[in-house]
């Protein structure tokens, strides 16, 4: 799969720096834009700074992946997969403070569900805190490294900033042999929180800050979920990350636009530490979607606040949520791949990623009759207790989905919104007097309606023509409209929820005092459904096009058998075009 560039997929003139590559397909000669991470990796290649390539998907487990995450897993995996390389999936949990095994399970399923193959290599930074310790011990050694007993404000305000140069430790002097005992008393814990740390000895004139003698280990007396109580220091992200990296041979080092900054320091620590032939990082813009919400603690609060009933809700972009509303796989990677690879931060809308799914479901799914609103249909000269079967095809797009057998009675339900008392112009379907007809079934004609004492109406009244059966040939009148249905007596009767944005597009993401702007109408539950009786046998994740309703999902926490739940992945239509 190719990630375009940004400026590609947009219509837009290629970037300078953009070279087409021209692939011979038979006797055609076809252009191939790469994105500037593939022109890198090229060129390392041609130039024989690697032999092969291997990259990595790195997530602290600290929360749910969410759809930022899926285009780094797509990216990375994707590119092994195209120079024949090698992809690792590594857990970054160098923090005990926010990780969990939960999150570490929901990750691997989250990759694997995306198709990213990383075979056996499966990776926890925590297996390697010995080999960082006796980096950071080499560093002490070649006089790179000293134990600092300035506490955290402090260390803060003699790093000065970016007008101002810093101000060197007062412990920066330490002797190796001072500095080796200090880190080793650390170790043992003989410290409390916060009361030493070991530091890289860089430059505090640095005009990058982090280059300013960077803290590199810091004292933690907590039980880490795969080390236990092993250690009570352990390594920042900045010096853990590049020996990572390095020990498991990853050449390219793909990561978000907020570590660019931090590259000097990741070359610093391969090159200090002395590994060879070292990883080269590079960097991507992250992907924005307009209206909604991905931070880890806006979702954190969602879910402890109950606005949501968890980390998988529907309503959210994490990718367990994505995969419970009925999202594929295959949308999401077209998805990233239609959104590039950018060098510069942007919005994406997110009606693309809807037209995504939706062009991977139109060909797929079969289009089944459910009834989300339901009136009742009386067909009053259709025999009494009579069951009709009638042949449907599942997708008249794609032929290859066969066809079904739906039963057919003198007593239906229809959509509400189908019928009215005194319609508008150019409603075509039911109203007294008009005909039209019940798809795959026959032409039926309206001939009145009962109301309840509320004024609503309850029962529709029609008579039909047996002449007029779909696959009869029958071509004597035409009429303009078509309605779905479903049997009154062997139609299931099912719940269905409806999704809209969790976010206010009006209102904007944030209120005043910088909580979520949250849509009221992001959920509706309708528990009133009927639908075809074939439906009751769905499981957890099969997903349908319902007639006219859009597409559906057998929710995989609250069906039960025989009592499927439905959640609406998407609507049938959106103005969303993708720009030629």
């Amino acid at each position: 799969m190719i990630l375009y560039d940004r400026e590609t997929v947009n219509g837009g003139k290629f970037m300078e720096e953009n070279k087409n590559v021209i692939a011979e397909t038979g006797d055609k000669e076809e252009v191939v834009s790469k994105n500037f991470i593939e022109r890198e990796i090229d060129k390392d290649l041609a130039e024989g700074v690697y032999s092969h390539v291997q990259t990595r998907f790195p997530p602290e487990p600290n929360g749910y992946l969410h759809i930022g995450h899926a285009k780094s897993i797509i990216l990375n995996s994707g590119l092994a997969e195209e120079y024949n390389g090698k992809f690792n999936l590594r857990f970054d949990d160098t923090n005990p403070t926010k990780e969990k095994t939960e999150f570490v399970e929901s990750i691997i399923e989250d990759v694997k569900w995306l198709g990213a193959d990383f075979e056996d290599r499966l990776f926890f930074a925590s297996d390697y805190f010995q080999t960082m310790y006796d980096c950071a011990v080499l560093l002490i050694k070649k006089g790179k490294a000293f134990v600092c007993d300035l506490t955290a404000d402090e260390i803060r305000e003699y790093r000065g900033d970016f007008n101002n140069p810093g101000k060197e430790s007062p412990y920066r002097s330490r002797s190796v042999e001072e500095n080796l005992e200090l880190f080793e008393n650390m170790k043992n814990g003989l410290y409390k929180d916060g009361e030493k740390v070991l530091r890289a000895k860089i430059d505090m004139a640095s005009p990058n800050i982090n280059m300013r003698d960077p803290v590199i280990y810091r004292v933690a007396h907590m039980s880490h979920h795969n080390t236990g109580d092993k250690w009570c220091i352990y390594p920042m992200y900045d010096f853990a990350h590049p020996i990572e990296d390095a020990i498991e041979h990853i050449t390219h080092s793909i990561c978000t636009l907020e570590f660019e900054d931090h590259r000097p320091l990741y070359d610093w620590v391969v090159k200090e530490c002395e590994f060879e032939n070292p990883p080269r990082q590079i960097e991507f813009a992250k992907m924005y979607l307009t209206n909604v919400v991905t931070g880890k603690r806006y979702i954190k609060k969602l879910v402890e606040d109950g606005v949501v009933d968890g980390w998988d809700d529907p309503r959210l972009v994490t990718i367990a949520a994505l995969r419970r509303r009925g999202f594929t796989p295959q949308s999401l990677r077209k998805f990233v791949e239609l959104a590039g690879v950018s060098k510069a931060d942007n919005s994406i809308d997110s009606a693309m990623l809807e037209y995504c799914l939706r062009e991977d479901l139109k060909l797929s799914k079969a289009r089944v009759m459910a009834i989300l609103d339901p009136i009742k249909l009386v067909i009053d000269n259709y025999p009494e207790g009579q069951i009709e079967e009638l042949d449907a095809p599942n997708n008249l797009e794609n032929e290859a989905l066969g066809s079904r057998k739906l039963p057919f009675s003198r007593e239906l339900y229809i959509e509400r919104e189908d019928f009215m008392e005194e319609p508008p112009k150019k409603y075509f379907r039911l109203f007294p007097g008009n005909e039209v007809r019940l798809m795959n079934a026959y032409f039926v004609t309206c001939t009145g309606f009962e109301k309840d004492e509320n004024g609503n109406v309850t029962v529709v009244h029609c008579t039909y023509d047996p002449e007029t059966k779909s696959g009869s040939g029958f071509n004597a009148r035409k009429v303009k409209g078509t309605i779905h249905w479903v049997a009154v007596p062997t139609a299931l009767k099912a719940e269905c929820r409806l999704y809209e944005n969790l976010i206010d597009e009006e209102k904007g993401k944030l209120n005043a005092d910088g909580s979520l702007n949250l849509n009221p109408k992001s959920l509706t539950i309708l528990r009133e459904c009927y639908m075809e009786p074939g439906l009751k046998d769905a499981k957890a994740f099969d997903s349908f096009q319902f007639v006219r309703n859009g597409y559906f999902c057998v929710d995989c926490k609250d069906s039960a058998p025989g009592a499927p739940v439905f959640n609406r992945i998407v609507s049938l239509k959106s103005s969303f075009k993708i720009a030629k």
